[in-house]
């Protein structure tokens, strides 16, 4: 004879509280996580962002279906080291000791172990947490007495230490030596030659070569690579963050022999063909392991199209790299760090959505934070606001954030907020012409700071710096206050790293003062 409990009002409660957390554990799993980071692919690149383009990018095009295409994406510089340090650590490049330009290979690291990065944050939270590509953050390689790296030992301060579980990539860009593999810190070949290129439609810096490092391969490699580790882990027990840096379509220029000549046009958008097309093959293996619907893809760039694409002979054939949008890599106009972004979260995220308010790569860090539910300290993600509620499609009345910074290659400086764009220098402050230097825009009779209505003025064609002046104060005060307080979210005022060092003009405006 079966015995039958009775559920007395105490009883009742704790039933209902144990189901109750248990539907709301399985209400709140955490995503895994995909960034897809492209090296130099420019606005004008994808069809999703630019119908008029003459590259076919069906797969990213599709992704863009699947999810939220968002318009007014940019990056926290024009250039790569910079923008890479700002998706890691939520904090806005020019904080740190890198002040202009970029690392090169057997730079040192930059980021500093006790600083947070995406991938601590995550991993203290239960995600397993993986690098896959470019670096260009510099780590410790292990030197002889005479300077000379030694690939037998070693490398201290890699992304392991920043918060990776594995990792697995080269230290620069694919054109700066060495031309090594590291995995979790150990170089997987030592080189025995030094190899280069500038004879063939592309170039790369003679430099020491590992003879499994063959720079035609690189890119198909770091996806066949990402796809085995999405396929792992589908049925572990740990959401996962896949961080994948393309070192793609950067120079070297080398599309595989399979699509040499596939775009009609050139090896560059031979290249980015080549890619789209893994872009698929990875976005069909997450939905082969079935994991697709609790799985974030983010697919951008880390700045704007390099003029080795030869972006004049493209435009003259129809295509425009930057899209709509005036300047290039390096430039502090919107060619320069305008960029695609793409966000896939079919349980979040509704299909073939567009969003157009002002967003920065900076943002994953707190994005990330919240997707987790971890609160950032003062001193961590200083510069990162929380993209979840665009992502959800949530109403959010007048701007998304205060204000918005850039910068370029020389260090210059722009401040974006709402429809005004404030630049701290004349000229285009990257390799697009002209570049000037303080002295010579007052010799010439040119404004010293540029002021664009991107609403009235998408491409930034009319100054109103002289006219606006109440405005470029307004925006000059705004972006002063961001760099001493070393924030520009609430919270407690930070200091910023290294030496200031700033362009000439910020100097002569805080003299001034």
């Amino acid at each position: 004879m079966k015995k039958h409990i009775q559920l007395t009002p105490f009883l009742l409660l704790v039933v209902l509280l144990i189901v109750g957390c248990k539907n709301e554990i399985k209400k709140v799993a955490s995503p895994n996580i995909i960034y897809v980071m492209a090296d130099d692919l420019g606005y004008g690149d994808i069809g999703a962002f630019n119908p008029d383009g003459k590259i076919k990018t069906p797969h990213i095009d599709q992704l863009a279906q699947e999810g939220m295409r968002f318009t007014d994406a940019h990056t926290s510089s024009s250039v790569c080291t910079p923008t890479r340090y700002s998706l890691l650590t939520g904090r806005y490049n020019w904080r740190s000791t890198l002040k202009k330009a970029v690392l090169v290979g057997e730079s040192s690291a930059l980021i500093e172990k006790e600083r947070a990065t995406v991938a601590s944050v995550l991993q203290k939270n239960g995600y397993a947490t993986a690098f896959i590509g470019k670096w260009h953050l510099g780590w410790n390689w292990a030197k002889d007495s005479t300077g000379i790296i030694d690939f037998t030992k070693k490398v201290e301060h890699n992304p392991n230490d920043l918060g990776f579980d594995y990792a697995y990539g080269h230290a620069g860009s694919l054109d700066m030596p060495p031309y090594v593999y590291v995995e979790n810190g150990h170089s997987t070949a030592i080189p025995v030659d030094s190899t280069g290129n500038s004879e063939k439609f592309t170039w790369w810096r003679q430099g020491l070569t590992a003879p499994d490092f063959i720079h035609e391969e690189v890119t198909p490699h770091f996806f066949e690579k990402s796809i085995n580790y999405v396929s792992e882990r589908a049925n572990a027990d740990k959401p996962f963050f896949l961080y994948l840096a393309l070192p793609s379509p950067h120079t070297p220029i080398l599309p595989t022999g399979d699509w040499h000549g596939k775009s009609g046009l050139n090896p560059y958008a031979d290249f980015m063909m080549q890619i789209d097309h893994h872009m698929g093959q990875l976005n069909q293996a997450v939905k082969v392991a079935g994991i697709e619907d609790n799985t974030i893809i983010v697919f951008t760039s880390d700045n704007g199209c390099s003029p080795e694409a030869d972006n004049t002979w493209l435009k003259e054939r129809g295509h425009a790299v930057s899209g709509p949008w005036r300047g290039q890599k390096a430039d502090i106009w919107e060619g320069g760090h305008r960029i695609p972004y793409i966000v896939k979260w079919p349980k979040i995220i509704r299909a073939g959505t567009e969003n157009a308010q002002t967003i920065s790569n900076v943002d994953l860090m707190a994005t990330c934070a919240a997707l987790v539910g971890y609160d950032l300290k003062d001193n961590e993600g200083e510069d990162s606001y929380n993209l979840l509620p665009l992502w959800k499609g949530e109403t959010v009345e007048g701007d998304f954030c205060e204000a918005t910074v850039h910068h370029a290659w020389y260090g210059d400086f722009a401040i974006r907020q709402g429809d005004w764009k404030l630049i701290t220098c004349a000229g285009s402050g990257g390799w697009s012409p002209r570049r000037y230097t303080l002295e010579k825009a007052i010799e010439e009779g040119v404004p010293i700071m540029q002021l664009y209505n991107l609403k009235n003025d998408p491409v930034e064609q009319e100054n109103r710096y002289e006219q606006e002046s109440q405005k470029a104060e307004e925006l000059l005060a705004l972006l002063t206050r961001y760099v001493e307080e070393g924030r520009s979210t609430p919270g407690i005022a930070q200091k910023n790293d290294g030496e200031p060092w700033w362009p000439e003009l910020w100097w002569i405006n805080k003299k001034a003062d």
